[in-house]
């Protein structure tokens, strides 16, 4: 199916985020998976890493980014081009924060500690 249509986005709710899925594989993206993250203001994801290339567009809102040690502002308009297992960590700004993100299909997570996480929900 070319067309996703907004109502079956899949919604995914972590203590530190919600993504919401756009495409995937299982959604019919054979190669990309596209997301949605929101997050509050104060909330912080844990130091991780994805062994894929990520590339995050801010819709909305700012945060501060660590990326292997080095910490960015970013603010709306603004994209992140996150290399593939670089240790990164993003934390909300005052108001939040919005973001449309980009990976290849089937890209895997793992903790900062190298804990493998598997592929996460929004991106299969």
């Amino acid at each position: 199916m070319p067309i996703l249509h907004a109502r079956d986005a899949r919604r995914h709710e972590t203590p530190n985020a919600v993504m919401s899925t756009l495409a995937s594989p299982s959604l019919g993206s054979a190669e990309l998976s596209v997301w949605r993250v929101v997050m509050t203001a104060g909330q912080r994801g844990p130091e991780h890493t994805f062994d894929v290339e990520q590339v995050w567009t801010v819709l909305d809102g700012a945060a501060d980014v660590e990326i292997n040690g080095e910490t960015y502002g970013v603010a709306p308009g603004d994209t992140l081009v996150l290399p593939s297992n670089a240790i990164r960590q993003i934390a909300a700004g005052h108001g939040g924060f919005e973001a449309l993100v980009a990976a290849r299909a089937g890209a895997r997570a793992a903790l900062a500690d190298g804990t493998d996480k598997g592929t996460p929900a929004w991106i299969a």
